[in-house]
């Protein structure tokens, strides 16, 4: 079964930017690459190894998908940092994962935030991949605020194969990218 995102990109918004954009191959239409979450929870982890297991628990229920963790890469004796040390977590989503990641963000999690207007448009890296951070990971329906041991934020980043900011803008947009007025 094709995710409901994926089948609103091929019949509405691929044509739509054909147009718009004035491409000569289908080839050139921009399209989603891959969603990153990255979860960072610094020294929190350095005693605690309860940490990690509870923000890779979140995530995979968020996600569908088991993360790995990430490490610290080098030794930083102000932070009480040390090489190898775990410092969060990430997964990266692709194909079906990702589309329906994109639309539960999109139409689920996003409008449940509150005193929400909607999402930064300057937030592009300039090579067409947005990021958006989320201040609680409880916005997600498949958290329940009794199972978690603390309320944490994460980075989302939305990596696309358009070329400028303006396509990827243009290409989230017609996804349903809840941008502010």
């Amino acid at each position: 079964m094709v995710p409901n995102m994926k089948a609103k990109y091929t019949a509405e918004v691929a044509p739509a930017l054909m147009k718009k954009f004035q491409y000569e191959s289908a080839m050139q239409i921009p399209k989603l690459d891959k969603i990153v979450i990255n979860v960072g929870c610094g020294k929190e982890a350095n005693g605690n190894s309860k940490v990690i297991e509870a923000i890779v628990r979140d995530i995979t229920l968020i996600s569908g998908q088991k993360p790995i963790i990430t490490h610290a890469k080098k030794s930083i004796a102000n932070f009480k940092l040390r090489d190898g040390m775990p410092v969060g977590v990430k997964v990266t989503l692709r194909r079906d994962r990702m589309w329906e990641f994109l639309d539960r963000l999109f139409n689920v999690a996003l409008p449940r935030v509150r005193d929400f207007r909607g999402i930064n448009g300057n937030a592009f890296d300039g090579r067409g991949n947005y990021a958006l951070g989320l201040s609680e990971q409880l916005i997600f329906p498949e958290i329940s605020y009794d199972q978690i041991d603390k309320i944490r934020g994460m980075n989302i980043v939305i990596c696309t194969t358009a070329n400028t900011d303006e396509e990827a803008k243009e290409l989230l947009t017609l996804m349903g990218a809840p941008f502010e007025k």
